[in-house]
């Protein structure tokens, strides 16, 4: 049996498989910053507010001064956003903070009802300020989707990278945000997510492969959903197949699939898991299981706000002078 399943292109939000329901990829190389953490450019031209055509190599998004997302609700699912360079600032109505970035994974369980901000903070004003950002949707099934919300930081100092070396010495290098490869594991996720349980098989890892090096994936259970995102590099060869960059590879987790890449770095997000098998029924920011319990999410929050908006705007950013940081909402606060 062949490993690939099959093979697409890939747009700006990613598909994805079941237990995953959709992964955002933002990739922007943001200019200096203006002293108030937005672009030191100009922003005519662009449509504020709804800024997601990439013009000068950037975007606005939802932002207003600051690029970003300004507050917004969740229902029903789990956010897990990857901040591979740049910083992310991090507002929500528990009252939780905090300021990521350069590796560092914010894993959050939306449950119940939760609000919160993106906001992506251009710190420096003497140099451009690159972003390159995951942000993938993780369902919760039935018995977990109202559960209280939770935030959680998986710092990059934290997170175990694997190094592997093929035979004519060339290596692949595999950052473990959850799951287990040779005998090592990632930190663990958050207490109620389908990833907390070993047996769903819930694999989130970034690899990047050198110029020339041979890299194979191992396998994974039967039934378990796998697919590779090839996103940055040229081409690399597959079961006799030539890839170009910019794709998905679908493949059958129970069988290995080895990566032959070309002469140019190769890097790539693999999303792996065992499917919740529930209906999924998608209104924006709410994910659950029938239409009646989307009418109830839209109503709770007309009535609740989910707990409101304790920060002074809806597009709130830290002081530039304050590092990587986690405020969590019994009030503790970590410092990196």
């Amino acid at each position: 049996m062949s490993a690939i399943i099959k093979i697409k292109p890939l747009g700006f939000i990613w598909e994805t498989s079941d237990p995953f329901l959709f992964c955002a990829y933002h990739e922007d190389q943001y200019p200096k910053g203006n002293g108030s953490l937005g672009p030191e450019s100009s922003l005519q031209g662009r449509n504020i507010g709804q800024d997601f055509t990439l013009k000068d190599g950037w975007r606005m998004y939802h932002g207003s001064r600051i690029p970003g997302f300004p507050a917004h609700p969740h229902r029903g699912f789990e956010t897990v956003t990857i901040a591979q360079k740049g910083m992310v600032d991090h507002s929500d109505s528990l009252g939780a903070a905090g300021r990521f970035g350069n590796g560092d994974v914010q894993w959050m369980t939306a449950g119940k009802g939760v609000q919160h901000s993106e906001m992506f903070p251009l710190l420096n004003t003497e140099k451009d300020n690159p972003l390159l950002l995951f942000q993938i949707w993780l369902n919760l099934p039935r018995n977990k989707k109202m559960v209280p919300p939770h935030f959680k930081m998986l710092w990059h100092e934290e997170i175990p990278i694997i190094r592997s070396e093929d035979k004519n010495g060339h290596t692949t290098e595999i950052t473990l945000i959850s799951g287990k490869l040779e005998g090592k594991s990632s930190p663990a996720p958050a207490p109620d997510s389908w990833a907390s349980d070993p047996n769903n098989e819930i694999a989130i890892w970034t690899i990047k492969v050198t110029p020339n090096a041979t890299y194979t994936l191992p396998k994974a259970s039967e039934g378990i959903n796998r697919s590779l995102y090839f996103f940055k590099g040229n081409e690399i060869q597959g079961e006799g197949y030539a890839i170009p960059v910019h794709h998905e590879i679908i493949l059958n987790a129970h069988q290995e699939f080895t990566i032959k890449n070309g002469d140019k770095e190769a890097h790539f997000l693999m999303l792996q898991g065992k499917p919740i098998n529930e209906p999924v029924v998608k209104h924006g920011p709410f994910v659950m299981n029938s239409q009646i319990e989307i009418r109830e999410a839209i109503q709770e929050y007309q009535q609740t706000e989910f707990g409101g908006w304790p920060w002074p705007n809806h597009d709130h950013v830290h002081e530039s002078s304050k590092g990587r940081f986690a405020l969590y909402p019994n009030g503790e606060e970590i410092n990196k």
